[in-house]
This record gives structure tokens, sequence and C-alpha cells, in this order.
């Protein structure tokens, strides 16, 4: 499976906090808290995604996907951004940002155009609902700037865009754009692109060092290949998606839906796995309690409400068959 350092998410969700709005219902709709979240740890692509629609849809400030570009900070890219600022110019850093575009937190794709007096970083979106769309695509475009404008002022340089084009129609809240971005925007474009002036890409950074940037090089292109393993089998990419969810856990209709297969065919890869979804279903059951149990002070009676259950009894009866003890003499142990 596809997956990416959880710390966009983590980034994405301070930001909101901090904006005033509410992403908690959202995040607990999928069985997460952001105080248990680990920098360290990666979530898939497509699980990612859904929580970035989730979250669109009950923002109060059609702003807030512009200013939370403010919230990425450059450590957060590790090696990648040490590698941009070690290359002898800023055409050849966009390249490379371009070549490790996935060691960043952008779901859209990036390229570049060259031009006769500009070029463009283009931003290609990923297609989303409305909504969804402009939080995202404000989000990645304000991030990117952020990013370039840090490192510029880490090098002691100041290069500017021309002018941003944005792939949506003008909002009511345009002047807020050029505002932000500092120079004039343009919407109603097909793809999301900064417009630089050549001479500005030729300028050579004070920080380029080939041997650095060698070792810089060899760090991210680790970080690729790790991050394009998928050996995960198929049961244990459905455990951490139930992982996700708390109170009703999605029945097989609808974990095959989001791993975009027909139930036969989910039950049929799982049975050649040596696995049952109901046996699956029990064991994120299990390992949630063993972590609320564990981690919380709630009664069981709430705990056996996260996890899908109606009555305590019912879990309570289920809890001993797993670990053969009971809920509380477990917390206890």
């Amino acid at each position: 499976m596809s997956t990416r350092s959880i710390l966009g998410l983590i980034y994405m969700v301070q930001g909101l906090k901090q904006l005033g709005e509410d992403p908690e219902p959202v995040l607990q709709r999928h069985g997460l808290r952001l105080d248990q979240l680990d920098p360290g740890t990666r979530i898939e692509r497509a699980r990612e995604l859904r929580l970035y629609a989730d979250l669109a849809e009950g923002l109060h400030d059609p702003l807030v996907g512009l200013r939370l570009g403010g919230f990425y900070g450059l450590a957060g890219y590790g090696p990648l951004v040490m590698l941009l600022m070690t290359c002898a110019n800023a055409w050849e850093a966009f390249q490379l940002g371009i070549r490790y575009q996935k060691l960043t937190y952008l779901f859209g794709t990036l390229r570049m155009e060259p031009g006769e007096r500009q070029s463009a970083l283009i931003l290609t979106p990923m297609p989303m609902t409305p909504q969804a769309f402009r939080f995202r695509v404000d989000g990645e475009v304000s991030g990117t700037y952020k990013m370039v404008r840090d490192m510029q002022a880490s090098l002691g340089l100041d290069i500017r865009a021309e002018r941003i084009d944005m792939p949506y129609p003008r909002p009511p809240e345009a002047a807020a754009y050029e505002a932000y971005f500092g120079c004039p925007v343009r919407f109603g474009e097909h793809e999301a692109r900064f417009w630089l002036r050549n001479e500005h890409l030729q300028i050579r950074f004070p920080t380029a060092d080939a041997s650095g940037h060698a070792l810089y090089r060899s760090m991210c292109e680790q970080q690729l290949q790790a991050q394009a393993q998928t050996d995960d089998t198929l049961a244990e990419r459905v455990l951490a998606h139930l992982g996700l969810f708390s109170g009703d856990f999605p029945g097989i209709e609808a974990v095959a839906r989001s791993f975009e297969m027909s139930e036969r065919s989910l039950r049929r890869a799982l049975r050649e796995e040596g696995h049952g979804f109901r046996d699956l279903l029990a064991q994120a059951r299990y390992a949630k309690a063993r972590h609320l149990l564990q981690h919380s002070s709630q009664p069981v009676e709430a705990i056996a409400q996260q996890l899908g259950y109606a009555e305590s009894a019912a879990f309570i009866h289920a809890f001993q068959r797993w670990a053969g003890m009971s809920p509380a003499a477990w917390r206890v142990r």
C-alpha cells in the first residue's frame, strides 16, 4: 500500500485547531486523536485523503486552506530540504523537488514547464469533491509557497512569483489570495502555476555544496525506496483500516469499496491468506480495547460503545474470550 508520513496530517490538524476550526469530531469518527498520533509513523495515502474530504465538509472559513500553509515547517521535510538548499541554483532545486515530490505532503503532481522569459512550476491537483478540492489545493499551493519562502529566508534570497494561477473559479475572497502571495492571482485555470522569471532561477545558492548534496540525495533515495515497499498483506491493510474507526465499524461491503474491490473478491483474497473478515474485525476490536483500557480511564461501558457494542455485557463476554479475563481484570493487571 502507498503510505506517507503522518506528519503532514498532524501539521494540518494542529493548524485547523489554531485557526478556530474543530477537527476533533472527524478524527474521532476515524478512531483517531491528535495526542495519540506518532509523528514517526505512516498513514495509507487513500485513508489520509478520506480524512481530508471529511474535514473539508465541516469547515467554516473558506480561506482556512490558504492559511494552513503557514503551519508546515521546513524541519518536517527532513533531508529533502537540505538536498534542495545544497543545489547550485533555484532551477536545479525545482528539478530535484519534482524528482522527490513523494517526500513532501502533496497529493497533486508537480512538474516544471520552461518558457522563453518565464518558467512555471505547475501543480496538477488530485480530483476531489468541490469543497475538498479548494481546501486541498489552497493548502498545497500555500504550503509549497511557504516552503520556498522559508528556504529563501535561510539563503538570504528573495525570488518571488510573478503570478500564481489557481484551478477553480474566482471566489469572493480573491483579494485575500493576492495579499497572501504578494503577487497577482488568476483564477479559473486548469492547473495551479507559479510563474517565475528565468533569470531568478539561475541565481547561485550561497549554500551550494557538492559533497553535502551527494549525502542528502542518497538519504532521499533511501526514503523513496522505503516508501515504495508494498510488502503488507491484504489482511494487515484491512486491520489498519479497521483500526481507524471507533463506534460502528464498517462491514465487509464498505471495506471492500474502500479497497476498490467487490465483497466477493475481498473475501476470496483474505481466504487465500488464511483469514476471514470476522476474525480480522475481532482482532481490530481486541487491539482497540486493549489500547483504551491501558491508555484511558474510560469506564468499560464507554469502551464497549466505542467498539460498537450496544451492551457492555456483550463486550465483556467477547473480551473474556480474547484475553481469558475480564476487561477490568486486564486493566488492573
